[in-house]
């Protein structure tokens, strides 16, 4: 269990650096925070579907400015291996993810406090010349305080907590585990109700009424839903690209000449 900790603890780390220290390569996203965790703990088909579950539930989760939303990345990283090492569903892994990303995001507001009084410090060192010591400020510490961030609920839970989790699971009367399962299959659609709050148009409205009808009337899979869905925008791409290349089928248009307004 030592050696489970300490990986799964890097996975965390790895995942956070993500968008603060990597660029974005969206390996923070649930879907791939479970797929990790699955293949570190030899379980990859449980942990694509918790990942894929907690995915749905995160999708309209956007930062937005000062605002810390619930950090869904260490949710996923526990709740992903609790159900793992627990044996526990997807569903139950979901009520244990809300709670940790919750707490993550109380520590992600305690985290920005104290980087908030090093950048004052960066600025003083900034204002005395001395250059270096403010980019370690900035790269050095800021990655460290992150990373032990997250590697130590980490590690504790999953070193501390795993056996705990599961009889404290195994505890909870059947009405409730029912109640939370329900509540665990409306969160995803509550994710989706937050993505289509900030896209869905008139113009697309369209295409979400013909995917509902596909998945509802052709008994089609999700992942045949996909790829048709897949498809359909792959051949709007090409028609929206015609129109806007028609002037030698390149994209460019032609400009028109300035000796003409002489």
């Amino acid at each position: 269990m030592l050696v489970q900790s300490i990986v799964l603890g890097l996975i965390g780390v790895f995942v956070m650096l993500d968008s603060r220290l990597l660029g974005r390569l969206n390996f923070e996203r649930p879907l791939i925070v479970g797929t990790l965790v699955g293949l570190a703990l030899g379980d990859l088909e449980k942990g694509l579907l918790v990942g894929a579950s907690i995915e749905l539930i995160s999708l309209g989760v956007v930062q937005v400015g000062a605002a810390v939303p619930a950090d869904m990345t260490l949710g996923a990283v526990i709740a992903t291996a609790f159900a793992i090492l627990s044996g526990s569903n997807a569903e139950t892994a979901l009520t244990i993810a809300i709670p940790i990303a919750i707490l993550g995001q109380l520590l992600g507001i305690l985290m920005r406090t104290v980087l908030a009084s090093l950048t004052h410090r960066a600025d003083s060192l900034i204002e005395e010349g001395k250059f270096k010591s403010a980019q370690h400020i900035h790269i050095v510490w800021g990655t460290i305080l992150y990373s032990v961030m997250y590697f130590v609920p980490i590690f504790l839970a999953i070193y501390f907590g795993t056996d705990l989790v599961k009889t404290i699971v195994d505890a909870i009367p059947e009405w409730i585990t029912d109640g939370l399962s329900l509540a665990s299959k409306l969160l995803p659609a509550y994710g989706f109700a937050l993505l289509l709050q900030t896209m869905l148009s008139k113009k697309m409205m369209p295409f979400l009424v013909l995917g509902f009808l596909i998945t509802a009337y052709s008994g089609l899979g999700i992942t045949g839903v996909a790829l048709f869905a897949g498809i359909v925008a792959f051949v709007m791409y090409q028609i929206e690209a015609n129109k806007s290349g028609g002037n030698g089928g390149n994209g460019a248009t032609e400009e028109p000449d300035a000796l003409d307004d002489l």
